[in-house]
């Protein structure tokens, strides 16, 4: 998260010099932006995973393994969407094993979470020490700014496609749940495995592909981190974003769209720092770089309420028996 910060301020300082403390609120959408997309695309990951009745602790390792093969891939054959691919791929991978893992008698879901994730983190810092210091091709950006002639305007409202990406999928993925056949499915194993099975479902199967999918999301998510913001490869590049997400879904009530929104605070939550520090104010730094951390606490005390735990959750999840 330091190295994180430290790239954001770096994009907001210009923002901040050329328009002031009117620059602030917009250096805050900005950076909400930039930093939203991977707690967006491993929500929205882990919202369809929930809702097939399964909790994926393990997406942390699937984010961080998502930006080494992202940006490995990116690097060796200079195409950054080869690296998204790549990265999808190997995120699927990391599903497909604790799916499958899962699926074995008397395995406990977090356990299986918790060591997919060390797995995977471990796993990325081994394999990726050559990639350290070394470059790739970056994603492109889509120039919301083009309206303005401030170049400090332009340079904020350059928004990354994946975020374009992840804001479009999140409405489809509602429309997913609720007007296919497959969404239909995936709802009916989370919310009740013996009717599915009774209707001629696996929830096994169900599971695993969910899994698989939301997990691909995470690797996308890492694939972010990597190849555009803060971009390049370092230990410790995801920060605990996998896990805020968990957290960040069980407050959006496993709905797609409040996904998004929630990711986008998060995002914000974090930006808070760095724009306020680019326009001189210096004290409380540390504070306002932990709002994110203080911000998933916060959201976890409120959505454990004895009124509010687990409205909307799927009746197969953990969780919620």
């Amino acid at each position: 998260m330091e190295e994180q910060t430290d790239v954001l301020q770096e994009q907001l300082t210009g923002v901040a010099e050329a328009l002031g403390w009117w620059g602030v609120p917009l250096a805050i959408l900005a950076g909400a932006i930039r930093a939203s997309t991977p707690f967006l695309f491993v929500a929205l990951g882990e919202c369809l995973t929930e809702r097939s009745g399964r909790i994926n602790l393990g997406l942390e390792g699937g984010l961080v393994m998502g930006a080494l093969a992202g940006f490995a891939f990116s690097h060796i054959t200079g195409n950054p969407w080869a690296g998204v691919l790549m990265a999808a791929l190997v995120g699927s991978l990391m599903g497909l094993i604790h799916g499958v893992l899962c699926s074995l008698p008397r395995v406990n879901d977090i356990a299986v979470g918790i060591a997919i994730m060390l797995f995977g983190v471990g796993l990325a810092f081994y394999l990726g020490k050559p990639f350290i210091q070394e470059s790739a091709p970056r994603l492109p950006a889509v120039p919301l700014g083009f309206w303005s002639s401030s170049g400090a305007v332009q340079s904020a409202l350059s928004v990354n496609a994946l975020f374009v990406i992840g804001v479009i999928l999140a409405p489809l993925m509602v429309l997913f749940f609720r007007s296919t056949r497959w969404g239909l499915v995936v709802r009916m194993v989370g919310d009740n495995e013996e009717a599915a099975r009774a209707a001629g479902y696996s929830p096994m199967r169900v599971r695993i592909l969910a899994t698989m999918v939301g997990s691909a999301m995470a690797g996308i998510g890492g694939a972010f981190l990597s190849l555009y913001y803060p971009g390049g490869w370092s230990e410790g590049l995801s920060s605990g974003q996998g896990l805020m997400a968990v957290a960040l879904v069980i407050f959006a009530r496993w709905h797609p769209v409040y996904c998004m929104l929630a990711a986008l605070l998060f995002g914000a939550a974090g930006a808070i720092g760095p724009a306020l520090q680019s326009v001189g104010v210096s004290w409380g730094y540390y504070l306002f770089n932990a709002a994110p951390y203080v911000l998933t606490l916060v959201i976890m005390i409120i959505a454990c309420s004895r009124f509010r735990t687990l409205r909307g959750a799927p009746g197969e999840l953990s969780v919620a028996r």
